[in-house]
Formats: C-alpha cells, structure tokens, sequence
C-alpha cells in the first residue's frame, strides 16, 4: 500500500516537473506578461470594439475563432489571455470561442498532426476547430444571456477613458509592444533548435526593453507588473495543482488503459476519447504522438473518429485547465463549456469517422 502512494505520489510530482521544464519558461512566462499588457495598456473600448456583446457576431466570432493562428498555446496558456479578454469587458461568447480556438487552431499543430497522422486527419481538425468554436461560443452566449446583459450594462455605465499610454505616445508603439511580447511566445515555443530561438527571444526582449524605457513611464510598467502579478497568483498554484492531480491519475489510468476501447467509430468510443481528452493534459503538438503512438492511430489500433474527438477536446480543456477556468467564469458556467466541448467534440469525431463529415 505505501509503495502504491509513493508511486502515486512519485508519478504526481514527476508530472509537475515535466510541466515546469516544458513549459512555464517558454509559454506561462509570455502568456502571463501578454495577460498582463492586455489588462494594463489596452482600453477597454478596444477589447469592446471587438469582442463585446453587441458587435456584430460574424466580427466578434470570426475573429475570435482564427485567433489560435498566431498563438501556439495550450489548454492552459490560453488561461491568463482568457481572463485578461474578459477583464476588460468581452462578452462570454467571443471569450470561449477564443478560450477553445486558441489551442484549437493553432498552426503548428494543424501542420504536425497532417505531417505525421495524414492530411485528412489534420484538415479535418482545422476545420472541425473553427466551427466547434463559433458554435460553442454562441451555445454559452445564449445559455448564459444574463451574464451579456451585465457585461451591457456596465459598458454604458463606464465612462469611456483613453488610456494615459494611448494618449502620450506613438500610435504604433502599442501594437508592436504586443507584436513583440507573441513573438516571444511563439518562438519560445517553437520547436527549432534551441541556441537559433534563444536567439530570436533575445532579440525580441531587447526591443521590448527598448520601447520599455522610451515610450512607456514608471507607472505604466509598475501597472503592467502589477497586473501580471494578480493574474499569475491566480492561476499559476491551481495549474501546479491539476498537473499533479493528473498526474496520479495517470499512475492508476495510463493513457494506454484506454486502447482497446477506441478501436472503432461508435458513438461510445467518440464520447470515451473526448472524456479521456478533458481529463488529460496534452501540450500544444504532443497530443499528436499521443494519439499517434501511445493510443495506436499509426498502428490501426485506433480509429479515426474518437483520433478527431481526442485532438479537438484534448487540447484545448484539461483538469488543471478546468480548475482554472472556474475560478474565472464560475463553476457553472465551466460545467456548461465542458460539457459543450465534449458533447460537440464526440460530434464531430462520430461525423468524420462514419465519412458524414466532408472536408
């Protein structure tokens, strides 16, 4: 029995470890900072403009749905941008559509998964994304009306304030103070040869400190640090957590515990895969070795449909990203999204493993 715990115990923390190496410098750092900048130098009526309750949906929607393209995050990462976006007053629509299109659609993972599970699969999956994500933004819009309502309420309550860093400066510095902070992201979470990448983040933190120190004054980058802070201590202890929850889980449930079960495109096999992705923690492009390898799609041992399902619920929601979201949104409205996402995930893989699904 104790050696069983330690083991638990041992698989727990070695599933922080991983997390920690793999990602908290090269994606949770960034994704923090950009969360932070977001809360700090962007005015509310530019979030608003694009995201609020009352733009036009195939603005809001269309928007939020391709955002993923230039951010290669995870389940998690997405997090703090997430609640930085709502923060700043986006309705709950435009918010989970981007909250499950960031990891969803991200570039490099449509791309790896057609490269290594076959072109049908990985355009299957881009498009499969998109439309998850609109359609499930618009089901927790109308679920959730009352919460849209408020969001109203305050945006004509507010008075509409410029910030002072808008008003004082460059109208390009901004956009490439943001431009820079992605790039960091992306390319600390590239997957090219680590001494050329360090070199391009690098690079990109130096003009970053640049525009720091020329246009931006002391109390902006306090404010900035400030909301960085807030966000993190947020999120940061739930998602170290959840990693060690799933962690034990795995001890006692190993990914390959569930291998027989996906060989064919039944329903339940699509509903299992989809469950078994929401519970899992896969980052960005290891989802695809994954499903490849350790749940045997490259051997035939699993079939296609619940491949889909696990790609689109896998990334993009996962216990230590549960956690987290209801603490931002509330657990009932948490309980709505996952539900959404596994529902609509088990779908779309049903669709395209029975060939009902054209791409």
């Amino acid at each position: 029995m104790i050696d069983i715990l330690l083991g638990a115990l041992a698989s727990g923390l070695a599933s922080v470890l991983d997390y920690l190496s793999a990602h908290v410098l090269t994606c949770l750092v960034p994704a923090f900072f950009i969360a932070g900048a977001i809360a700090a130098f962007v005015k509310k009526d530019a979030i608003l403009k694009y995201f609020s309750p009352d733009t036009p949906k195939y603005i809001s929607y269309g928007l939020a749905s391709v955002s993923g393209t230039v951010l290669a995050v995870c389940s998690c990462t997405i997090l703090p941008i997430f609640a930085g976006i709502l923060k700043k007053g986006s309705g709950i629509g435009p918010a989970t559509t981007f909250l499950f299109a960031g990891p969803a659609i991200n570039i490099l993972a449509v791309i790896y998964t057609a490269w290594v599970l076959g072109f049908d699969l990985g355009i299957a999956r881009a498009i499969s994304a998109v439309v998850l994500a609109i359609v499930i933004g618009l089901a927790m819009a109308l679920i959730f009306r009352s919460t849209d309502v408020e969001t109203l309420k305050k945006k004509a309550m507010a008075p509409s304030v410029a910030g002072a860093c808008e008003e004082e400066k460059p109208r390009w510095v901004t956009p490439a103070f943001f431009a820079l902070l992605v790039g960091v992201l992306v390319f600390g979470a590239s997957p090219l040869e680590w001494a050329f990448r360090l070199s391009i983040v690098y690079i990109l933190t130096l003009a970053i400190a640049v525009l720091l120190i020329y246009y931006f004054d002391r109390d902006e980058v306090t404010d900035w640090g400030l909301e960085t802070w807030d966000l993190t201590k947020k999120i940061f202890p739930i998602l170290i957590g959840g990693t060690f929850l799933v962690g034990i889980i795995a001890f006692f449930l190993p990914p390959e515990t569930f291998q027989p079960y996906f060989g064919n495109n039944s329903l339940g096999a699509n509903f299992l895969a989809a469950v078994v992705g929401m519970i899992l923690y896969m980052p960005t492009l290891l989802e695809v070795p994954i499903i490849g390898t350790t749940f045997g799609y490259t051997t035939g041992h699993m079939a296609a449909g619940p491949a889909l399902a696990l790609l689109l619920a896998g990334p993009t929601i996962s216990l230590p990203s549960v956690l987290v979201i209801s603490r931002i949104i509330g657990a009932k409205k948490t309980a709505a999204y996952v539900g959404l996402v596994v529902v609509f995930a088990t779908v779309a893989g049903f669709l395209y493993g029975n060939g009902m699904l054209l791409i």
